[in-house]
């Protein structure tokens, strides 16, 4: 969702450049064609109710017909593979597709007060193709289905997926806006629960098929405005070990309030039909987020995330972690795993204050750029099939490259305003059982080498002792440097810029493989397309999940945006905008609201494609 995130402090911290293997570039992408899983144009094959996708019932309502043809905004994905089937691969994201669905204004004008939700994109052929659909219970739903969401929102985001051992899928989620229509933000947790429809000795084409519940895991203060007790930034993984804790479900997040965040879990040992009382995992630290889970084969959990440690009036940030050893009951305190050097975008408002990303209009900064968001924020994961002896935790994190910095000569910035740098993908292992660790290094030394390209949202998977990783990478971007944004010239006209490109392991990170470029078209993430046309974003993460050597990526894509010119700021600033096509009229010395918000200039997908 596009939900706050609080501006980081910057501070460096030491980190080896040295990679672990030397990498050659490639510009082929991978031998996959790209596959969308958003099929929101009418082109495509539309979106499906949840309860026809089981049934074979037909089933639609007002939400479901718009989000087969509006062509609207989808990001932030999550994908998971089937680790008893890995032909069934499930998509999720931040899924605009009805929020046009309720009516026009008196100037006619779509008014865009239906749902953000959560969506389901389904794949039973590998990949190859996607039937898209929405997690029931969302407003409008009168499914048979839909009696069994037991939430209370009207918006959601934030989507992470995983699959246990036994074909059941779960679907974790942020919430916000009250379904009453106040201004409330009731900053709810909640996790959704898809089963097998036939039961878990079915046919595994079939698992995680048929939505079965979802409940509410915490709840927020319903403030206003994100403001008291809220809930983002989600994390969910399940016990598939042989461990005595196989089965359970565990969920994190972090509670913002006004002043600082904490790191929660809660777990399910019941398949999702109940979970625990959230548990506290960071007593000692209060300014943290991005918490992600690792489960290592003899059951242990970790749950790893980033903080801002204090000292006086230094600050640096780092990796932290929590551990469990009797299945997410206790936990022991938080410990450093290792500090990096932050690289988070930052600017200045034309009309005052700090600004994370910068468009247009209310959303103008003074450097005269348009730029998505971008900080570092840690991803961790464990090998559930690995040997109950090995217990190590695998970890990447895009940082600012140490010796990368230089003057912008403006306000924008990437370690503090006026100062930029180079993001690169790093990589650390870690043995929980004896403390040991690598240092952060480079996964591909490449742009690094050339000096041409940022790293940035870094993910990974293992299983099977074969580690796979995805980025989004800015080498192609014809007008890169580390003092501007990626797709930004010196003119301030703004190109494509972003890429997939992944790697993989088979020796736990010692050695990778040569990058290879996974998506097929370079995408340009700059465009106006949030805040009433104002600015771009772009989510906070890609994804990849694997089961073996089967792999597969997922990411936000801008291929199919139509550009254009918004009248309220005339001339644009860029060859294809970054402005998008919208219509407005002059009436009464002010313009009306976007009379064709379904032509394409709100047309942000989700992609995906298998890794080699």
């Amino acid at each position: 969702m596009h939900s706050t995130r609080p501006i980081r402090l910057f501070a460096v911290a030491c980190a080896g450049l040295a990679a672990f293997a030397t990498l050659t570039p490639t510009l082929a992408s991978s031998p996959g064609a790209d596959v969308r899983l958003t099929n929101d144009a009418p082109t495509t094959s539309g979106y499906i109710s949840n309860y026809t996708m089981v049934t074979g019932n037909p089933y639609s309502d007002v939400a479901l017909d718009h989000c087969s043809v509006d062509r609207q905004r989808e990001n932030e994905p999550a994908v998971a593979m089937n680790p008893r089937d890995p032909r069934v691969i499930v998509g999720s994201s931040n899924d605009y597709c009805a929020v046009f669905d309720n009516g026009n204004d008196a100037n006619g004008a779509p008014i865009p007060s239906g749902p953000i939700w959560l969506g389901y994109y389904r794949s039973e052929n590998s990949g190859a193709s996607f039937q898209s659909s929405l997690v029931p219970g969302y407003p409008g739903d009168t499914s048979p289905f839909a009696s069994r969401a037991h939430i209370r929102t009207a918006s959601s985001g934030d989507p992470v997926l995983t699959w246990d051992a036994e074909g059941r899928l779960f679907a974790g989620s942020e919430s916000s806006d009250d379904p009453a229509g106040t201004k409330k933000t009731f900053g709810d947790e909640w996790v959704a629960t898809y089963e097998n429809p036939g039961g878990v000795n079915s046919n595994t084409l079939n698992d995680g098929k048929e939505f079965k519940r979802s409940v509410v895991v915490a709840k927020g203060a319903s403030a206003p405005n994100l403001l008291g007790k809220f809930h983002d930034k989600t994390s969910i993984e399940a016990d598939r070990t042989q461990s005595d804790c196989s089965g359970n479900v565990y969920f994190a997040w972090s509670r913002f309030n006004t002043i600082f965040s904490n790191i929660y879990l809660t777990r399910s040992t019941d398949h999702g039909v109940t979970f625990s009382k959230p548990l506290l995992l960071t007593q000692s630290v209060n300014n943290v987020q991005d918490p992600d889970i690792a489960v290592t084969a003899n059951g242990n959990v970790y749950v790893t995330f980033d903080a801002v440690l204090h000292k006086g009036n230094a600050h640096t940030d780092a990796v932290m972690y929590a551990k469990s050893t009797d299945c997410g009951a206790t936990f022991a305190p938080a410990q450093v795993l290792t500090t990096f050097t932050n690289y988070a975008v930052v600017d200045q408002l034309v009309s005052g204050g700090a600004a994370r990303d910068c468009g247009d209009l209310t959303s103008a900064c003074q450097s005269g750029y348009s730029f998505i968001r971008e900080t570092s924020s840690p991803r961790s994961t464990a090998d559930q099939a690995a040997s109950p002896s090995d217990e190590t935790v695998y970890v990447v994190v895009n940082q600012a490259i140490p010796g990368t910095e230089t003057p912008t000569g403006t306000t924008f910035g990437t370690m503090g305003s006026g100062t930029g740098s180079q993001s690169g993908a790093f990589f650390m292992r870690f043995d929980g059982a004896t403390g040991t660790k690598t240092s952060l290094a480079l996964i591909d030394p490449t742009d690094f080498t050339n000096h041409q390209g940022h790293q940035i949202w870094p993910d990974l998977s293992v299983d099977h002792g074969i580690m796979h990783v995805l980025w989004w990478d800015s080498r192609n971007d014809t007008c890169y440097s580390p003092a501007r944004p990626i797709g930004n010239c010196a003119d301030k006209s703004v190109v494509a810029g972003l890429d997939v490109y992944a790697t993989s392991s088979t020796d736990r990170g010692a050695t990778f493989a040569a990058a290879t470029r996974v998506s097929d078209v370079t995408t340009a993430p700059n465009y106006d397309q949030f805040g009433g046309r104002t600015v771009p974003f772009g989510g906070d993460y890609l994804w990849i999940t694997s089961v073996g050597q089967n792999a597969f990526g997922t990411w936000t894509d801008w291929r199919n945006t139509v550009a254009g010119n918004d009248p309220r700021s005339p001339g644009g600033n860029g060859p294809f905008g970054p402005e998008v096509h919208q219509c407005r009229t002059l009436l009464n010395g002010s313009y009306t609201g976007d009379t064709c918000p379904r032509d394409g200039g709100l047309d942000q997908d989700i992609y995906g494609d298998q890794i080699p």
